[in-house]
């Protein structure tokens, strides 16, 4: 791989010293570099532990020494340009994106936000066959306490020795995380496990093998001979008479043995682990996971932004549908949704979904990610790259897959390796990002917005991925930017790694002709728009609008049926983000199509339903105003002539209270007139009884 220190200190202003053995003959060179105090940065992830302990090990014997007691040292930091970058056909090439990884990597980290704490001491739960439970509890040893809940006896059966308590009967309910799982069962087998001595002498005395190795009664085969609770008699622990019991316990963690887990969604619980008697990773995870714990709040919410939910109707659920740990909920009372930030895994997808802005992915904010997106396509395009691809990757499973693909590209002559023009960026969750940050790469610069799945994903995180890609997709070709420029690549394991290396080799698509300046905001839609401004007007093609697929778009206009609308304004009350608006002079219905997120409250809550969701893009200066869409003649009071409702609403009211028999005559004469007449008629009618007269 060519590396030019004098071009690429160039690109990032200083002056570079081109090593090519920190690691090893020339470490003197970087314990230099740590010891001056600078921020240090090492383009190579190789040997990323030992650089790790020699800073460690530096800092610390200077730390110790009276003349730098107090000195404090800014973080060592890594970044890969090997597998990524130089590792590929196209390395002499590279030089650009080398140069974009190098910036990207300098930026500061992104800042601290709320904590969220766990607690465990250790309290283990361990549900399963008892053998396999008691065996499973002999690997973890003697640190954790540990309780067993017996499913069977199993084909090992239980020790004869009892270390551990032992319960039993009928889970009815597991919940809770890290440090605050609560077990909910039904006591309600004759045998008491805590005054059972595993005598055996009820296995022998029973006749019809009823009882197990985990001293347990079968009920379906179990008679009445009721031997057993004679042999029992001295300790006292079968009892049939004794009436079903109701418990709860709570424990820190869990390791579930059964075949059918207590969790169906796919990001598990914190501290909840399943055992196949296999791997010993999950026994390993369980022993370190005792102490105090922390991780970021990874959201932020914003109820009055909320689209979820007006007067009892529940517009937007995309956040409760596509979380994969079940951490969201609707709360109806309050209108509103409940994010569980102890079960949130940080993967961002429901701030994705979210058409409003109300959920926010808070570490890293999206401003930060915006930073980092320009400052790679920006420098990259300084230094003369062209037709850039943004590869979003997870830093777990999609950073190894790229360096697999780094690595057989250095091997094998027939793989391509990760293009020149591929700008790889890791994220904490591939699906934290979306429509809005896609489209402002494009604005940057971007020809290509690429998002690499593995198996870490949730299915229904690829629904979601998919539908946001083709809103997108449907506005940089209705815009006249012509080719594919978002595209899904899925690969599992290394198995994949021809199909990805094609994949990635995919032509360019066309760019934006002159690059965004813009700054990513704290509001989601405030983003998108400036984006939306961006990518308008330097669009290829005029266009007045762009139709959008109804499924995931956040973008889109009100259709109205006039005939049928009475105009009541409830679809006013309803609307969360002010695209609907009334005129206080007039009876007018106005709408404002850039405010519009498509939750489909007002639809819901018309009562005559006269509105229909349209998803599409108005490109015309209309979007963002106060555009009337529905308007009516004035109802004038029969007795005063005072205007106070709408010619079809009043006509529609008299027409379904008509046949009514407490509206006839006077009654429905009433219905006519204004709230100030229609008292006034009440207390001067002659005919009127009134409550005085009772």
């Amino acid at each position: 791989m060519p590396l030019d220190p004098r071009s690429l200190g160039a690109a990032l202003n200083e002056n570079l010293t081109l090593h090519s053995a920190l690691c090893r003959r020339e470490a003197g060179a970087f314990l230099k570099a740590i010891e001056s105090g600078d921020e240090v940065l090492v383009a190579c992830t190789q040997e990323q532990r030992l650089f790790t302990e020699l800073a460690e090990q530096t800092q610390g014997a200077a730390r110790g020494l009276p003349e730098r007691a107090g000195a404090g040292y800014a973080p060592l930091r890594f970044v890969n340009i090997r597998e990524t970058g130089g590792w590929s056909r196209e390395a002499s090439k590279a030089s650009p994106k080398i140069a974009a990884l190098l910036a990207a990597a300098q930026l500061p980290e992104p800042e601290p936000v709320a904590a969220v704490t766990y607690k465990s001491a250790g309290r283990l739960l361990i549900i399963g066959k008892l053998g396999a439970a008691e065996r499973a509890a002999e690997l973890l040893g003697d640190e954790l306490d540990i309780t067993l809940f017996t499913q069977g006896a199993g084909e090992l059966g239980a020790m004869q020795q009892r270390r551990y308590p032992v319960l039993g009967g009928k889970i009815q309910s597991l919940s809770g995380w890290l440090g605050a799982f609560e077990l909910k069962w039904l006591r309600d087998n004759p045998i008491d496990l805590d005054l059972c001595t595993r005598c055996n002498a009820c296995l022998a005395a029973c006749p019809e093998d009823a009882i197990g190795l985990d001293y347990q009664i079968d009920m379906n085969a179990c008679q009445t001979h009721r031997a057993c609770v004679k042999v029992c008699k001295v300790a006292g622990a079968i009892d049939f008479n004794r009436s079903p019991e109701a418990l709860s316990e709570s424990f820190d963690l869990v390791l579930d043995l059964r075949a059918t887990p207590a969790f169906t969604q796919h990001a598990l619980p914190q501290g909840y682990l399943r055992w196949d008697g296999r791997d010993p990773r999950p026994l390993l995870q369980v022993r370190a996971l005792v102490g105090e714990f922390e991780k970021p709040k990874f959201f932020a919410y914003k109820q009055k932004l909320c689209a979820h939910s007006r007067n009892a109707k529940t517009g937007c659920s995309a956040c409760i549908d596509v979380c994969s740990a079940s951490a969201i909920s609707s709360d109806r009372q309050h209108q509103r949704i409940k994010v569980n930030p102890n079960l949130c895994v940080g993967c961002g997808t429901c701030t994705t979904v979210c058409p409003s802005g109300a959920l926010s992915y808070a570490y890293p904010r999206a401003s930060e990610q915006g930073v980092k997106i320009k400052t790679l396509l920006s420098t990259y395009a300084r230094c003369g790259g062209k037709n850039a691809a943004l590869l979003l990757h997870s830093q777990q499973g999609g950073a190894h897959l790229l360096n697999d693909l780094g690595r057989a590209a250095q091997l094998d002559a027939g793989t391509h390796g990760v293009p020149a023009r591929v700008l790889p960026l890791g994220l904490w969750h591939t699906s934290s990002i979306g429509l809005e940050l896609w489209l402002t790469a494009f604005a940057y610069g971007a020809a290509q917005v690429w998002v690499l799945l593995t198996d870490e994903e949730a299915p229904q995180y690829h629904e979601a991925l998919r539908s946001q890609m083709a809103v997108a997709q449907a506005i940089l070709n209705g815009l006249g930017y012509q080719g594919e420029h978002l595209r899904l690549l899925h690969a599992r394991d290394a198995r994949d790694l021809a199909a990805l290396d094609r994949d990635l080799q995919a032509a360019p698509a066309q760019c934006v002709g002159r690059s965004a300046s813009f700054a990513v905001q704290a509001d989601k839609r405030a983003t998108l728009e400036l984006a939306l401004d961006h990518l308008i007007a330097h669009a290829p093609l005029k266009a007045e609008r762009i139709a959008l697929p109804a499924t995931g778009s956040p973008l889109g206009a009100l259709a109205i049926n006039k005939d049928s609308c009475t105009l009541c304004l409830s679809c006013i009350n309803a609307c969360p983000a002010g695209a609907l608006q009334d005129n206080p002079q007039a009876p007018q219905l106005k709408f404002i199509e850039k405010n519009c997120v498509q939750c489909g409250l007002c639809v819901k809550t018309c009562p005559e339903q006269s509105l229909a969701l349209v998803a599409q893009l108005n490109l015309t200066p209309q979007r963002k105003e106060a555009v009337v869409i529905n308007e009516m003649q004035p109802y004038a009071c029969v007795r005063c002539s005072k205007p106070f409702g709408t010619l079809k609403g009043v006509e529609a009211m008299l027409g379904k209270l008509g046949g009514h028999s407490m509206f006839q005559g006077a009654a429905l004469e009433r219905l006519k007139m204004c709230g100030d007449c229609r008292v006034i008629d009440i207390y001067s009618g002659q005919n009127e009884t009134k409550i005085t007269d009772l």
